[in-house]
């Protein structure tokens, strides 16, 4: 699995998201920066990384969405290469046009930091293989923008569409408004691109793959990915 890690002035997850794609795949990811022209030519997978792009300037994601590189990641995206933003990566898909929908300041208008709980809703997607649907895992969060929204059509096709990949649950994996941690329409942390290529998830999966530091259930999202190509091949 080529992959290439997408770097703006601001963000801090890049090493965190190398390092998980790392150790899951056995290769090193490409570091490309926002001003690039060009993504590395046999690129599978471009992530966008989280952290605070442009220092959040404007709207979290604005500035990033605009960046020379973006025209290279839409065009990727566009011949049906996958895409994976987490966290200010999602808030930079959304405003790069690439996903629908918009994350708001979560509702208790507070910075959140601490380990969240996600049901996965579906295990037939690339991102996803590497879990059972209806499993619930435990990941971090770190944002002050986590909350999606989108009008109501839009959430009505997204839900019908199964383009909801991730939501935010309780250690059961029942829906409940005190573990919506950042008050996300219907409970959404992670959404599909109509094609199915493009995904935006709002918690660090990236952090959560390793035992010696903690809980390892982030690595089921690059375990399938890395399956997905190897069957591709």
């Amino acid at each position: 699995m080529n992959s290439a890690v997408v770097v703006f002035p601001g963000i801090n997850r890049e090493r965190d998201m190398a390092r998980a794609l790392r150790l899951a795949s056995g290769c090193e990811p490409a570091m490309v920066w926002h001003a690039d022209t060009a993504l590395p030519g046999g690129t599978d997978l471009v992530v966008v990384p989280g952290g605070f792009s442009y220092g959040d300037y404007l709207r979290c994601g604005a500035i990033a969405a605009r960046a020379p590189i973006m025209d290279a990641v839409r065009a990727h995206a566009g011949r049906g290469g996958l895409v994976l933003g987490v966290c200010n990566g999602f808030q930079i898909l959304c405003e790069a046009g690439l996903l629908p929908g918009v994350l708001m300041r979560n509702t208790a208008m507070k910075f959140i930091c601490r380990d969240v709980y996600l049901r996965i809703e579906r295990s037939d997607t690339p991102f996803t293989r590497g879990y059972n649907a209806g499993q619930v895992i435990r990941v971090p969060v770190a944002h002050g923008e986590g909350n999606y929204i989108a009008d109501d059509a839009t959430i009505a096709r997204l839900e019908g569409e199964g383009r909801v990949l991730f939501r935010y649950a309780d250690p059961g994996g029942a829906l409940d408004p005190a573990w919506n941690v950042n008050g996300a329409t219907n409970a959404i942390a992670g959404v599909l691109n109509e094609g199915g290529n493009v995904l935006g998830l709002m918690p660090h999966p990236e952090n959560h793959v390793e035992a010696v530091l903690g809980p390892t259930d982030g690595r089921g999202l690059f375990a399938g990915l890395v399956d997905h190509f190897k069957q591709a091949a």
